[in-house]
């Protein structure tokens, strides 16, 4: 069972009518792997996710999870995979530790393992002073610790997290990404979508996601290498729009996007493309306060891919 892959996905479509939210996708993921889904609200990320955990019925195409097909054995897959969606999934009317003994008793843990369990993931989840407050009182990173815990009180082999770090704060989603690093330590397959991009160079593999199609698929530093023949700077300077509007009619200039507090700008020839900028910033009387050579971000990644599409379907 090893070699098997604890999820593969065969031309997977989701249709809500004349709506494709899911366009023949293809992909599997490895047994221990952080499997990253990467895409803007509304790609396919959560649609796909919901048939992966037997949730919803897809139109067409195979999907086998943990060595299940789920056209056939979609209890049992429920049964062994644990799922965080959006909304963290728990009971704000109940405490902490009612929540747990909820989720214990919907997922089946043995009666003789259900105090382990608990303690687990009290301590997981810090919040073993806190078993007896309000699951509404608590923070939203003690609240998505907690989510997290119950979905994996049965010790699932596969976890599917959809967009688990929405609206937390930086400090929490840290802290979040360091259970999960630990949950694959431990050999749990983890699945997790997100629309932060900072948050893709975590994971073993991921997929960019867009118009329900999978846009991209392998390692960050893989990804990284599809950019390997773009070039791009980093310019900061005094008029960032007028700068923007030069570059735009620079020879050698590929691409300009506004990225923080300056430019990120795809050249062709970085010595020679470098100086004409400098030459036409300068002649408009605009200041380079820096213009280097720099790494793509996967942000910068993702939009170049998605140019891409947009060229190949315009």
């Amino acid at each position: 069972m090893a070699d098997v892959p604890a999820v593969e996905v065969n031309d997977l479509v989701k249709r809500f009518g004349d709506f494709v939210a899911v366009d023949h996708v293809s992909f599997s993921v490895r047994r221990g792997e952080i499997f990253g889904f990467l895409g803007p609200n509304g790609a396919g990320k959560s649609t796909t996710i919901r048939m992966l955990c037997a949730l919803l019925l897809p139109t067409s195409g195979r999907a086998m999870v943990g060595g299940l097909d789920l056209a056939v054995s979609a209890e049992a897959v429920r049964k062994n995979i644990g799922y965080m969606s959006q909304r963290f999934s728990l009971y704000d009317d109940l405490t902490v530790a009612e929540n747990i003994d909820f989720f214990s008793g919907i997922y089946q843990v043995p009666a003789g393992r259900r105090a382990e369990r608990k303690e687990y993931v009290l301590a997981m989840s810090d919040l073993r002073d806190r078993r007896d407050t309000m699951t509404r009182l608590l923070p939203g990173g003690l609240k998505q610790r907690l989510a997290l815990g119950c979905a994996i009180l049965h010790q699932p082999p596969i976890l599917f997290l959809d967009e688990p770090t929405s609206g937390v704060d930086p400090i929490a989603r840290r802290t979040f990404w360091s259970l999960i690093y630990q949950l694959s330590d431990e050999g749990h397959t983890v699945f997790v979508s997100t629309h932060y991009m900072d948050e893709a160079e975590y994971c073993h593999r991921l997929a960019l996601m867009y118009r329900g199609r999978i846009i991209a698929l392998g390692s960050p530093q893989e990804l990284k290498d599809h950019l390997r023949s773009h070039n791009l700077m980093n310019l900061v300077s005094s008029d960032l729009l007028e700068s923007m509007k030069i570059l735009e009619r620079t020879t050698g200039v590929l691409d300009v996007a506004v990225f923080g507090g300056g430019l990120h700008v795809t050249v062709q020839e970085p010595a020679a493309t470098g100086e004409r900028i400098r030459g036409a910033l300068r002649d408009r009387n605009i200041s380079i306060r820096n213009l280097e050579l720099i790494q793509p971000s996967m942000e910068d990644i993702f939009v170049a891919m998605i140019e891409e599409e947009e060229k190949k379907a315009s």
